[in-house]
């Protein structure tokens, strides 16, 4: 096996096709942010500890952080910029506005893409399941009980609960 410092990835990037040229070391969150300028997934403690950087590769939630971009080859990566559509908002989106589920908002990407996902698997049938299946998201401003209320609300209008 040959190591190459630098090479090429295509991915498909919020139903985008994109071929970037990159440093082996790159990882998931440094492609988006700093090839790709999606800059909604934001970069928080950079070990995989606060979810910051959560988003759907393959249509399950990782930490984008924790993923080097060269294993990616080919993948399907949705981002938080990549959730709505049609000049709506998801609606898990419109349920953190609707339960005012942020304060600062610097975690609110990573936590609707893991209520999205946790939502999509089946892990919103009561509140101590989503405050469990959304422990890896941290909120320094302690917005749990609104988050919770949020991902609830859209599970329910979703009818997954």
């Amino acid at each position: 096996m040959e190591f190459r410092s630098n090479l090429t990835v295509t991915v498909r990037v919020n139903g985008q096709s994109r071929q970037v040229q990159l440093d082996s070391r790159t990882t998931l969150l440094d492609l988006l942010r700093e090839k790709l300028e999606l800059t909604g997934t934001k970069k928080g403690c950079n070990f995989g500890e606060c979810g910051a950087c959560t988003v759907h590769l393959n249509g399950q939630r990782v930490n984008g952080c924790m993923v080097l971009a060269a294993s990616i080859e080919g993948a399907e990566v949705t981002t938080i910029e990549g959730l709505a559509g049609n000049g709506e908002l998801h609606p898990v989106q419109q349920a953190f506005i609707d339960h005012d589920a942020f304060q600062c908002g610097f975690c609110t990407p990573g936590q609707v893409m893991s209520a999205v996902a946790l939502i999509k698997e089946g892990h919103a049938r009561s509140p101590a399941e989503i405050r469990e299946w959304m422990s890896g998201n941290l909120c320094r401003c302690a917005s749990y009980p609104q988050i919770a209320a949020a991902v609830a609300a859209a599970a329910s209008q979703q009818g997954d609960r």
